[in-house]
């Protein structure tokens, strides 16, 4: 692959595997990257300045400093509730969810000030505000209805999986779907409503009990098993991450609509 000078053709590659790739003198500026596997990489000699990376980060060295840690204990300490969304105890599920419905509940009525139109608008090519309450709904639906609870086919014809997740018998897949906001909030509530009937009668002897391998089609995948705990923490990590999201986008709406932004 050759050297990209500024102001040439970008390239695209979508759906490409290329693990075990070598690259040299390439010229990556103002590259996005989206929905990307980086477990393992090496990079070395280069220069970044401006750089912005979201997501999952459990390692990185940066001159030969781990700063994954540094990152958590920041984030941590900006967000003082955020080590509640990592709970151990059925009783620190329970406080989690209740504090999640809350705080997305002040969201929620923050995002009422604005025209419903904004609510369908995208940021920066992410997911509008109503579309992200959807695929909150499809997490929920998932990781409990599923995962947990063993329905084969929990979701509602408007749940929005990832928009990268292949095409499952069953599963609901249409990101064009513009919902009012008050029908993507009953499916929302619906689906909360959902986790917290799990997580009232949850116990700490349930927490860790192998869930029985899930049956037909769909996602998680067909034949997989998890435990309470680990289904219910990744929906806590969808919902804190995706409110935080939402947050971060709503900021701009406002802005957009403040301006008078078309």
């Amino acid at each position: 692959m050759s050297e990209l000078e500024p102001g040439g053709v970008p390239a695209i590659f979508d759906d490409v595997d290329l693990s075990g790739a070598r690259f040299s003198m390439v010229n990556l500026t103002d590259a996005t990257f989206r929905s990307v596997g980086l477990h393992g990489v090496v990079m070395r000699d280069v220069e970044i300045s401006a750089m912005r990376v979201d997501g999952e980060v459990e390692s990185l060295v940066v001159n030969g400093v781990e700063v994954a840690q540094y990152v958590e204990e920041e984030l941590d300490r900006r967000f003082p509730e955020r080590p509640l969304f990592r709970p151990t105890t059925a009783d620190g599920f329970r406080e989690a969810w209740a504090l999640d419905e809350r705080l997305w509940a002040q969201t929620v009525e923050r995002a009422r000030r604005l025209p419903e139109q904004r609510l369908h608008e995208s940021v920066d090519e992410e997911w509008s505000f109503i579309q992200t309450l959807r695929h909150l709904a499809f997490a929920s639906e998932s990781w409990v209805g599923r995962g947990v609870l063993g329905d084969p086919s929990p979701w509602h014809p408007l749940s929005l999986p990832w928009d990268q997740m292949r095409p499952r018998q069953g599963v609901p897949h249409d990101r064009g779907a513009r919902p009012s906001l008050d029908d993507a909030l009953a499916l929302r509530l619906e689906a909360m409503a959902l986790v917290r009937g799990v997580i009232d009668g949850l116990t700490d002897e349930q927490l860790d009990r192998p869930g029985e391998p899930l049956q037909g089609p769909g996602w998680p995948d067909e034949g997989d098993a998890f435990s309470a705990r680990a289904c219910l923490r990744i929906v806590l990590n969808e919902e804190w991450a995706h409110r935080w999201y939402a947050e971060r986008d709503l900021s701009i709406l406002e802005e957009r609509e403040a301006d008078g932004a078309p």
